[in-house]
């Protein structure tokens, strides 16, 4: 477990009635033989008793300042409370929820800015609830950007990694329609996230000189144009950039043949077209134990590789094994 020295970590409470808030009891529960890092959840401390107690789990609950986070960690999870009560039900998504679920992402980045925590670990939102309360942003990662540009002239591009200690990945286009990847798809933007996933990898993760390796779009990397053309036309330029910048990148690569063991075994991180040709590979070979890691930001940012999963909350089913691997990583980028 990290040391009294060093600043703790703050779990943000997620969409309430998801796993989330069971998900954090239980990592709390887990914290000796987990070796987890001392943590907080930011969220009703009110709510997570009744969760507790719904599980006939006996963990005492400690409303606290940031500064005493880590002195009640070994005998109590720390809360710091919010300033909207919650009264959700597992499996109930509701609307009137989303002001405690915005309050928590907020005061979470806030503090981590101000220096009062090492990292932010999320908890799974559901976007299309908060829309339905009039949420403006695409999503999670983009509300963090549009925070941490908050009062200042800088501007943020997040990067999404999904990493585990076999793979890590990141797809260059996101959460698109397929249909639209190749219009999205530019030349620029791939050397903007390959920019960014070299830099990360050096000054967070400690690898001096990072190898990355570019996905094709098209079967077999287009073959030679015959596939599609955007393999020749748009991956090829930015690589040739990329290596123009001193970074080792190999590619474009058909994407049905690098992520077995030797294939994995010639890069730090792979650079997917789009969503599914990330995802896919990094779930099957690390399900529950992979952890979505926001690059590109002023601060530190991990998650569980998750959804909401209303589907299972509150019948204790749910694994934290994700949530652990989130708050392991968040202590090591966030607490060198």
């Amino acid at each position: 477990m990290a040391g009294l020295n060093q600043r703790p970590l703050l779990l943000t409470q997620g969409d309430p009635a998801g796993i989330g808030p069971e998900l954090g009891l239980r990592a709390w529960l887990e914290r000796d033989q987990s070796a987890l890092p001392p943590f907080a959840v930011l969220g009703d401390p009110d709510h997570l008793a009744r969760v507790a107690k719904t599980f006939g789990w006996t963990i005492p609950i400690a409303p606290v300042e940031p500064r005493q986070i880590q002195s009640a960690f070994p005998d109590a999870l720390p809360v710091v409370p919010l300033n909207v009560p919650v009264s959700a039900e597992p499996g109930r998504p509701d609307p009137a929820n989303a002001p405690s679920v915005i309050e928590s992402i907020e005061t979470a980045v806030r503090l981590v800015r101000e220096g009062a925590a090492a990292a932010v670990v999320t908890n799974p939102i559901a976007k299309h609830v908060l829309y339905e309360a009039g949420f403006r942003h695409p999503g999670h990662t983009e509300f963090l950007a549009a925070l941490a540009a908050e009062g200042g002239t800088e501007s943020y591009h997040p990067v999404m990694m999904l990493w585990s200690e076999e793979l890590a990945v990141v797809p260059v286009t996101v959460h698109i329609p397929l249909a639209d990847v190749p219009s999205a798809l530019t030349t620029d933007l791939i050397v903007l996230t390959g920019r960014i996933v070299a830099r990360e990898l050096r000054e967070r993760f400690g690898i001096a000189d990072p190898r990355l390796a570019l996905a094709g779009l098209n079967p077999h990397a287009g073959e030679n144009g015959t596939m599609g053309a955007e393999d020749r036309r748009v991956i090829l330029p930015a690589i040739g950039i990329l290596r123009g910048d001193g970074i080792e990148v190999a590619g474009p690569l058909p994407a049905d043949t690098m992520f077995h063991a030797r294939a994995r075994s010639r890069y730090d991180a792979a650079l997917a077209m789009y969503h599914d040709q990330a995802l896919i590979p990094i779930k099957t070979i690390a399900f529950d134990e992979a952890v979505n890691v926001t690059l590109g930001l002023p601060f530190v940012r991990t998650s569980p590789d998750h959804g909401t999963a209303f589907d299972i909350a509150g019948k204790g089913v749910a694994r934290p094994d994700s949530l652990m691997a989130a708050l392991r990583l968040a202590a090591r980028l966030g607490c060198p």
